[in-house]
């Protein structure tokens, strides 16, 4: 069977995003939710995949109905009884995020218990995505399972991408994190990195510097740096590719995800990274110009052709 599937693994939480007043509205989102969102937007026909783990509670079953609704799947993904998902709200200053978190006992950390049902999610797929909050919420022996699954996947033929997406708050230390992260790497075709997360982590003194690094550890690197140009790493060569500018964004939540979504699915199509890098640009712009991480398709794809 051909491998022309997308999937992504990692954790999908209830998001609330505030409204006038007291009132609040309920939608889903996580990192690697929101890029798999933007990718399955933009790849046409492949069959998208979001590679977790499920409760049975409703939220759950909302969830799982809204992922069928777009065209995206579960795969394998176990559905354990009792369980339930995280939950985080969105606070906005200006179109600046803060967000609170409730996901300490989140299904999706049980997400590489079964090795064999990780693997039937991963099987087919032209593209395997994962990140650092995908190894963040899983015990040692968990994150030990999912990126031995991921590299027998790459050895089927899957094309393996990572973002490392550094947040302090899930790790227990510094150390930790640069270890995982190093470990994923060296799995990954592709690193989408964020140079002020690696700043933070490596203490990188510049996106030169970052990509550098990551350039002696994968073969394709494009570091992402807001509104400045992002940077692409290929061949022991840099290349810089200015960001769109976007004078009054409403909320810049999920850009960076969409960043990436948009990016894959570029390079899936045959772009060259340059002009990959061009058209994510322009699909993140387009995500902080509406509220909440998940912006329409039809937005996503008109951004993308540009």
């Amino acid at each position: 069977m051909a491998a022309d599937g997308v999937a992504s693994i990692g954790e999908c939480m209830l998001e609330l995003s505030g409204q006038a007043g007291p009132n609040w509205r309920m939608g889903f989102a996580g990192d690697t939710f929101n890029t798999l969102w933007a990718l399955h937007a933009l790849s046409g026909e492949r069959p998208a995949t979001y590679v977790s783990a499920f409760g049975d509670d409703p939220f759950s079953q909302g969830q799982i109905s809204f992922f069928a609704e777009n065209g995206i799947g579960i795969g394998a993904s176990p559905v354990i009884p009792g369980a339930r998902p995280g939950l985080y709200a969105i606070t906005l200053t200006g179109a600046e995020r803060a967000f609170t978190y409730w996901r300490s006992d989140a299904a999706a950390r049980r997400l590489a218990s079964d090795p064999a049902v990780l693997a039937k999610s991963l099987e087919n797929q032209a593209l395997v995505y994962f990140s650092g909050i995908t190894l963040a919420i899983l015990d040692a022996a968990a994150r030990k399972t999912l990126l031995a699954e991921v590299a027998k996947a790459r050895a089927a033929g899957s094309l393996v991408a990572f973002d490392p997406n550094y947040r302090p708050r899930l790790w227990q230390s510094r150390e930790e994190a640069q270890a995982a992260i190093l470990d994923a790497l060296a799995v990954a075709d592709i690193a989408l990195p964020t140079f002020p997360d690696e700043q933070m982590l490596f203490g990188d003194s510049a996106p030169q510097a970052t990509a550098e690094r990551f350039g002696k550890l994968v073969g394709e690197v494009v570091v992402k740096n807001g509104e400045e140009p992002a940077l692409i790493a290929t061949g022991g060569a840099l290349q810089p590719v200015p960001a769109q500018h976007v004078a009054t964004p409403v909320d810049t939540t999920g850009a960076g995800d969409s960043f990436n979504g948009g990016y894959l699915a570029a390079r899936l199509a045959g772009h060259a990274p340059a002009d990959a890098v061009q058209r994510a640009h322009r699909v993140a712009a387009a995500v902080v110009q509406v509220r909440g991480a998940l912006a329409p398709f039809e937005v996503l794809r008109t951004a993308f052709e540009g």
